[in-house]
């Protein structure tokens, strides 16, 4: 009886194995910024370029209170409808809110601007429009993360514990502290505001399914992380870029003129 309980989990293993053949890796950027948003100031394309450059699989383009990088990248043939990947290359759709209490990732949907709506309705529409709602840099005390006192009370999927822009190290902590007490999925990001940053931290995700529904399923479960931090250039890069943006007030059609220029 023995061997044949012995043979019996030998053969379950042997499944198992075959069964994880079918599974890929997608190593996922969760919390980009293009151009389009108020303070990033590289081109759709070039995020690309750049993830793939950097062995990505994905990302989600996460603008401030804007899809417009959407439309574009659809328009461009960059992006497809249906949520299957360009190229062996997936961006997912998405969108960093501004809400009442702080900043607030919609993954995997598309969204008019919500700027200023109170964080639990804007969770409310992001799970009717079939996304994700998952809170970013929510300790983070120079940034405008969503608080604890207002967390507790909403239904977010997953928290953003590790964030490669982060102030300090112990906002990213704490963080991952609160999804331990609360069970929740965790995320890590580069929050890259330029191309060079994407990629500095990402999630690895266990998939059959490499499309904008298969990344959503996987989301909330457990995922492995990729925990860099962006570097003192970079972070200067971002802070000299933002200032010279609000100073010359490029806007975003003088941006992509550019980008064709360049092209």
């Amino acid at each position: 009886m023995a061997r044949e309980i012995s043979g019996l989990g030998n053969l379950v293993g042997a499944f198992h194995f075959l069964d994880n053949l079918h599974f890929m890796s997608v190593k996922i950027d969760l919390h980009c910024h293009s151009f389009f948003s108020g303070d990033g100031v590289s081109s759709p394309e070039q995020l690309i370029e750049a993830a793939r450059k950097k062995g990505l699989n994905a990302f989600v383009m996460t603008d401030h209170n804007t899809c417009d990088a959407i439309t574009y990248l659809l328009d461009k043939g960059l992006m497809r409808e249906d949520g299957l990947p360009v190229n062996d290359f997936l961006v997912v759709p998405g969108v960093e809110i501004t809400t009442t209490e702080g900043h607030l990732l919609c993954i995997g949907a598309v969204l008019p601007n919500l700027k200023g709506r109170p964080a639990l309705e804007v969770c409310h529409l992001i799970h009717e429009a079939g996304g994700l709602a998952i809170p970013p840099h929510p300790y983070d005390l120079f940034r405008a993360g969503i608080r604890e006192n207002v967390l507790n009370t909403l239904p977010i999927d997953a928290i953003e514990v590790f964030n490669a822009a982060s102030t300090l190290k112990r906002y990213n902590q704490s963080a991952f502290d609160y999804a331990i007490k609360r069970g929740l999925a965790m995320t890590a990001a580069s929050d890259a505001h330029h191309y060079a940053a994407i990629g500095r931290a990402y999630t690895i995700l266990k998939t059959d399914d490499f499309s904008v529904r298969g990344i959503l399923d996987q989301i909330p479960k457990q995922n492995d992380l990729n925990q860099e931090y962006i570097s003192v250039r970079d972070n200067l890069r971002k802070t000299w870029n933002n200032w010279l943006r609000l100073r010359k007030r490029k806007s975003v059609k003088d941006m992509l003129s550019s980008s064709d220029k360049e092209e």
